[in-house]
């Protein structure tokens, strides 16, 4: 039940904030890696809880990788496991069934850029920068999020540069929500979080699954996908519910079926 030593997590409601809270800079060590991996699976199956919102203790959100944590040539296996441990962090999150809001308080880093594309709904601190620079610790990493993320010719001048992008960049290209004071950073996610948490729970979920799956589908047979989506949900209890509730002009009370 949320018992790690990295990562903190505190309900109000029915919504989860989520903090990486490893000093100095929250960089990712295999054991925060794995406790990540925890959270977000139990908040996968925790029907108490709805959304949740994933930011940094201190003036980070997350510098990347833990450079000091990496498997040595020499040891058979290591590099297989390290490499899967940072995959599947990513997809804890992405795959998590509840939506997930990255509240971007500092700068995201490397894998840390990586936490925040795996999230669902993008705020940023005024403070808040974001880059990829693999390549100033020759290493390489990260294309096909920072791609789907900002494009082309931006996601390579990222990581041939290292370059650091502002929330205000970012927000320009429509790829951030909103840009907030530090102080306000986290109760502008959490506000939205709370909204999400009123949805119905069941179209929370596959509405999250149909998003993820068909960014990587063609259009015609993505549309074709979530139209069985719809007809599934449209027979269940909170979908009748809901239309009740909208017909009369009243707040729904959902049970998850």
């Amino acid at each position: 039940m949320f018992d790690h030593r990295n990562v903190r997590v505190e309900l109000d409601g029915a919504v989860a904030l989520v903090t990486l809270d490893r000093p100095p800079v929250n960089a990712l060590d295999r054991a925060t890696r794995f406790e990540l991996i925890a959270v977000f699976d139990e908040i996968s199956q925790r029907d108490d809880i709805r959304c949740a919102v994933l930011t940094g203790a201190g003036k980070s959100f997350c510098a990347g990788a833990d450079l000091k944590d990496r498997p040595k040539s020499d040891s058979p296996g290591d590099f297989l496991a390290h490499n899967r441990a940072v995959r599947e962090t990513g997809n804890a999150i992405r795959e998590c069934d509840k939506p997930v809001i990255a509240a971007v308080n500092g700068v995201a880093l490397g894998a840390g850029l990586g936490l925040m594309a795996a999230c669902d709904i993008y705020y940023a601190s005024e403070e808040a920068r974001f880059g990829m620079p693999e390549i100033n610790v020759g290493l390489a990493g990260g294309a096909a999020m920072v791609h789907a993320l900002f494009g082309r010719s931006t996601a390579r001048r990222m990581f041939f540069t290292g370059v650091r992008l502002t929330a205000a960049e970012l927000k320009e290209r429509s790829i951030i929500e909103e840009v907030t004071s530090a102080k306000d950073l986290i109760p502008t996610a959490m506000a939205v979080a709370q909204e999400i948490a009123t949805k119905a729970p069941l179209a929370m979920k596959y509405a999250k699954q149909t998003s993820n799956m068909v960014e990587e589908m063609p259009q015609r047979e993505g549309y074709r996908m979530e139209q069985n989506f719809t007809m599934a949900l449209s027979k269940t209890e909170d979908a009748l519910e809901a239309r009740t509730a909208f017909l009369e002009k009243r707040s729904p009370v959902f049970k998850g079926r």
